[in-house]
């Protein structure tokens, strides 16, 4: 499995081991020693899973998490293909307004890391797009806060020709630059320790920041 550091620092893609014979294929999404080696420590205790299911041209995102809570997320494409998308919107972050994009397809089984406070989404490039998530806290909509994904200051690489699908809260999502103006945004020292505790087995159940 190959390993690169994406542009928003803490974000990583995984490129998984895909073995094909004349049945199909089995393919190695996530493996443990080779996270652990990238990422310095241990994948978050996963707290839930969730499976997405997409047609052409649907967006989902950009998304993040009030933080704390924070969440962070283990992702991959089961079926289909999709562009996803990852933002740094965490204050004092060195990589704040950075952002990357991963081609994730039913061929590669390539798979993203995303740390507590980035923003992330995709844009499902083929019908029956599948995305299957572990994420280290069970999803509250209430937590959940949203960017434009058309947003000119991120310069997220949305495809020209095709049809965009949003929700409505999607469609009227707010730019990085009002989110900063109001305070939405999470602190990057903040997310930092909450991953800390989220990789870190030692660490006491239930700790938090302040």
């Amino acid at each position: 499995m190959e390993v690169r550091e994406l542009a928003v620092e803490g974000a990583l893609e995984f490129c998984s081991d895909v073995y094909y014979d004349g049945r199909g294929l089995v393919a190695t999404p996530f493996e443990r020693a080779t996270f652990e080696a990238a990422h310095g420590g241990a994948l978050f205790g996963v707290a839930q899973t969730i499976h997405s299911y997409s047609q052409r041209g649907v967006v989902r995102g950009m998304h993040y998490t009030v933080t704390p809570p924070g969440m962070a997320k283990y992702a991959y494409c089961a079926r289909g293909e999709a562009l996803y998308l990852v933002a740094d919107i965490r204050v004092g972050s060195p990589t704040f307004g950075r952002s990357d994009t991963v081609v994730m397809d039913q061929k590669s089984f390539r798979s993203m890391y995303l740390p507590v406070g980035v923003a992330n989404g995709f844009v499902a490039l083929t019908d029956d797009t599948v995305i299957s998530y572990m994420i280290s806290k069970p999803y509250v909509t209430e937590d959940e806060r949203a960017l434009s994904v058309l947003d000119p200051e991120l310069g997220l690489p949305v495809p020209d020709g095709i049809e965009l699908v949003m929700a409505e809260r999607d469609r009227t999502a707010i730019t990085l630059a009002e989110a900063l103006r109001l305070g939405l945004l999470p602190s990057y020292e903040q997310c930092v320790e909450l991953d800390r505790l989220l990789s870190d087995p030692n660490a006491a159940v239930g700790a938090t920041t302040t």
